[in-house]
């Protein structure tokens, strides 16, 4: 089996987890068969590292605060007839331990060191901090 590798995403546009979880939830982000879905313009290149355990992280407001499963990796040809890559993935939204991540354009990789931890299943249902005080904290290595 290939060593895994995750994928990283701006979440542009949403204020917090929630606001994720209810974007994937209508219509327009799932795949045919409901799964949420993200559609890019790249088809990744390392699609069976990912393929093997990956997971997309996605940062919101500027801090990495969840990771999806990625299930499969569809093609998908838009309205404009340009094929595209929709990253599809599981429903199930986990929350991790927080870090800072500065703006960048589409997705990257993240070697699966260099992702934070999932956190405790016990901490998932936590309310989260405020965005300015997690980035603070971050900062100064706290967090």
């Amino acid at each position: 089996m290939d060593k895994a590798v995750n994928l990283i995403k701006l979440s542009v546009g949403t204020e917090n987890v929630d606001d994720l979880a209810a974007w994937q939830a209508t219509k327009r982000a799932q795949a045919p068969d409901g799964l949420p879905r993200h559609v890019t313009r790249m088809w990744p290149k390392r699609a069976d590292e990912i393929l093997s355990g990956g997971s997309i992280y996605w940062v919101i407001k500027g801090v990495i605060q969840c990771r999806q499963t990625v299930t499969r990796l569809d093609e998908y040809i838009g309205q404009d007839g340009i094929r595209r890559c929709a990253i599809v993935l599981d429903p199930k939204i986990v929350r991790t331990q927080t870090s800072l991540k500065r703006p960048f354009q589409g997705w990257r990789y993240l070697p699966l060191g260099d992702a934070p931890p999932d956190l405790p299943e016990g901490r998932a249902s936590e309310e989260p901090l405020p965005v300015e005080l997690n980035r603070a904290l971050a900062e100064i290595g706290v967090l």
